[in-house]
């Protein structure tokens, strides 16, 4: 009778099965996952933010002048302005370089961005940047 000797390799077959379908469940889920506010932005020309520099605080305000923080507990929820001021302060007193950013919507009136520039003004920011749309090439 011949004796058999055991294999000492792992099956990889059930760890690819399970692979593939965290990745299915990944591919289905990540467009779900969609953060942030719909604004219509202006076109301007304008250079990206640099890759090293830190998550930008980004303050939006839609066509009716509600506004929306990407550090609130939920971004995609309005907050008022005394809010906006006190966690846009503690956030900057935590990381002082941290960019701010204003995405104002395009076809709402300019007096919405000048509010929210005045609250960033009131929580000790010193620059804000504005968020534009890249320039379509002719």
């Amino acid at each position: 009778m011949k004796k058999r000797r055991a294999i000492a390799d792992i099956n990889v077959v059930p760890y690819i099965d399970v692979m593939l379908v965290l990745l299915i469940i990944f591919m289905v889920t990540a467009p779900l996952l969609k953060q942030g506010v719909d604004v219509d932005l202006p076109n301007a020309p304008a250079n990206p933010l640099d890759v090293d520099s830190p998550e930008p605080i980004v303050v939006s305000v839609d066509r009716k002048g509600a506004m929306f923080l990407n550090i609130a507990a939920e971004s995609d929820a309005q907050i008022d302005a005394v809010t906006l001021v006190k966690l846009v302060k503690a956030a900057l007193l935590k990381e002082p370089k941290r960019p701010v950013m204003v995405r104002g919507d395009a076809n709402g009136p300019y007096q919405n961005v000048v509010t929210t520039l005045v609250l960033l003004q009131q929580a000790d920011v010193g620059s804000v940047g504005l968020v534009t749309d890249p320039e379509e090439v002719r």
